[in-house]
Order: C-alpha cells, then sequence, then structure tokens
C-alpha cells in the first residue's frame, strides 16, 4: 500500500514510521509544510525536531510544499496529521480526491475570532463535522485511541480505534497499520471516538494539577473517574454509543493521558499547579498540548447542548485566570452532595 502522511509533528511521523514497519511492505511519504524541516530530516533521516533518535526506515520518503492533492492522489490511503487547527485547510486541498482519508487530531475546532464561518454552527465543530462542510465528498474517519507518539515509534505495543461510518475506510485502516505492534479496532461510532479524544486531554490537565498539588492518589482516581462521566454525557447528547467511552478511545485514552508522564496536557497542569504561568508552561513543553486549545470549545460545545462539566469549566477558569489551582479544587470539592451517575437521566 502507498500510504501519504501530512504533518511532520510527533505522532504524523510515528503513525509514517508504524505503516513503514509493516509487514505488507507499505510505501510511505512523510509531508512536511516546513521545507526546512523536510530538508532537516532528509538529511538526518530521523525527525530530529519532534522524534530525535528513531531512525527512518529506506521505505519512508520525505515531502514538502505544494501539490498536496497530487501526493494524496498518487496513494491509497492519506492520512492528515496535523494539529486540528490545521484540518480544515487540509481537508479543503483534498477535497476532490478520491482515495480515503483519515485524521489523527483530537479536540473540537475553535470558532474564529470574528464568528462562525459561514453555514458553521457558532460553537466548535467536531472532525467529522469540519470534513462534511470542508470537503463533504471525502471518505474519511479517524484514528484515535491511547497512544504516545514515542512509544509507538519506537515499536512499542499500541492499540487504536479506526472510527468511520464508512466500513471500508474503516477496513483500510485496520490494513494499513494493524500488525505485530500496533493493533487497530474498527468502530462506527466515530462521535464517540472524537469525542472521547477532545475531552481526555482537558482532563489531563485537571489531573495534572492534582497531582502537582500532591493530592494523593484517592484524588485522582476519583478526578478520572468523575471525567470519565463528564466525558460521556457530552458524548450521549452528541449522539455518540455509551460503550464506546468504556474503550481505547474513551477509557483508556483517558487514563494514559492523565497518569503517563509523557502526557503534554498532564504536563501543563503539573506546571500550573507549581505556579507557572500558562504561557510558561506551554513553552516549556516545545510540543502542542491539544488540550489549552480544545478546553475551552469542549465547554462551549457542552453549554450549548445543556451538559453540566464542571471539572472542565475549572480547567477553563484556571486557563484563562480567572482561579487559582487551589481555589479550582476547592470549588470541585465543594459542591452539593449527588447521587452518582455515569449516564444522564
Amino acid at each position: 500500500m502507498k500510504i501519504i502522511v501530512f504533518g511532520a509533528g510527533a505522532w504524523g511521523t510515528a503513525m509514517a514510521l508504524s505503516a513503514a514497519a509493516h509487514p505488507a511492505g507499505h510505501g510511505v511519504t512523510l509531508w512536511a509544510r516546513d521545507g526546512q524541516q523536510a530538508a532537516a530530516m532528509r538529511a538526518a533521516r530521523e525527525n530530529p525536531r519532534y522524534l530525535p533518535g528513531i531512525p527512518f526506515p529506506e521505505t519512508v520518503a520525505l515531502a514538502s510544499g505544494d501539490g498536496m492533492a497530487a501526493l494524496a492522489a498518487a496513494a491509497d490511503l492519506a492520512i492528515i496529521a496535523t494539529p486540528m487547527s490545521g484540518l480544515r485547510s487540509t481537508l479543503e486541498h483534498l477535497r476532490d480526491v478520491s482515495v480515503p482519508v483519515a485524521w489523527l487530531c483530537k479536540g473540537f475546532e475553535a470558532v474564529p475570532a470574528g464568528g462562525a464561518r459561514d453555514g458553521d454552527a457558532p460553537y466548535g465543530l467536531m472532525a467529522h463535522e469540519v470534513c462534511a462542510r470542508a470537503a463533504p465528498r471525502l471518505r474519511a474517519g479517524v484514528l484515535s485511541g491511547p497512544s504516545f507518539a514515542q512509544e509507538a515509534a519506537q515499536g512499542r505495543p499500541t492499540a487504536l480505534v479506526a472510527a468511520s461510518a464508512d466500513a471500508g475506510v474503516r477496513e483500510l485502516l485496520v490494513e494499513a497499520f494493524h500488525g505485530p505492534a500496533l493493533r487497530v479496532y474498527a468502530n462506527e461510532d466515530i462521535v464517540g471516538v472524537e469525542v472521547g479524544g477532545a475531552v481526555k486531554n482537558v482532563l489531563a490537565i485537571a489531573t495534572g494539577l492534582c497531582d502537582g498539588l500532591d493530592l494523593g492518589l484517592n484524588a485522582r482516581a476519583a478526578l478520572i473517574t468523575r471525567g470519565l462521566a463528564e466525558m460521556t454525557r457530552l458524548g450521549l447528547a452528541l449522539g455518540a454509543r455509551s460503550d464506546t467511552f468504556m474503550g481505547l478511545s474513551g477509557l483508556g485514552d483517558l487514563v494514559l493521558t492523565s497518569t503517563g508522564d509523557l502526557s503534554r496536557n498532564r504536563r501543563v497542569g503539573l506546571a500550573l499547579a507549581q505556579g507557572l504561568t500558562l504561557e510558561q508552561a506551554v513553552q516549556s513543553l516545545g510540543h502542542v498540548a491539544e488540550g489549552v486549545y480544545s478546553a475551552r470549545t469542549v465547554v462551549q460545545r457542552a453549554r450549548h447542548v445543556g451538559v453540566d462539566m464542571p471539572i472542565a469549566e475549572e480547567v477553563v477558569s484556571l486557563l484563562d485566570g480567572h482561579t487559582t489551582p487551589r481555589e479550582a479544587v476547592a470549588r470541585l470539592m465543594g459542591r452539593s452532595p449527588a447521587a452518582e451517575t455515569l449516564l444522564p437521566g
């Protein structure tokens, strides 16, 4: 199979390496927006900026610049590995290609500063909703789940979920990536998979905050569990299936991102608990922490459908500088008693 990966960040590079290591012997092209980055990777035969020390096999080619549609048209599968903010523009480049397309980004698209685009709702859209507007004829889906780029690139055991309303897209993603070190499960619930991928980043900031304040393991377990309830409530309100949140893109990704030391979102929470400003916390990463950008859009969408998400609300208040870490925790603990519920109603 010929696979093109658009986006040479850590996760795009990791998926390119995973595809190149597949027993079927896929040919993979990794495309970088920055021509200088592509040249550096070509010279070093690795990604020195995002995954240093992990060599590229000979089956990985490097590309950059214009001609994205032509590159996709020459492949059997196109993967979009940009941040959520770059998804729409990439889809617009690929809108007329006939090959299946899948994205790796997690989050809801932010509403532009000047307000919603013509035809868009006044709240953040999920990735498949962006695709429906930017490239409605594409056969498309998402590849998501509990995964750190560094471990996947090293060939450590990883499991993902391929979600799409199109069975052919799900099957192609499984065929492209399922191998000895990477298991890929098919799921038709693209709404649930995308909600899980967006919300877990926000909850990971909260869990990092909890650990940074040294509140203990009891508090961490409570936060993750109640966070899963928030995630599930929002997903069901948007049309997802409840069982999706017990799977890889729900509970699995939430646990990994909330507790794993490689989690950028968790590290933002830890830094904020230590007294760093949000700007200092983000600058210390050197990578994008999607939860910082998606927290507001998650809460915005939840408010629109009338879903209560107190943990996510406190994260937004903290990121906006309206509260301190300890005040946020105190407000969560001071909420009125309630019956334990995971599902609405």
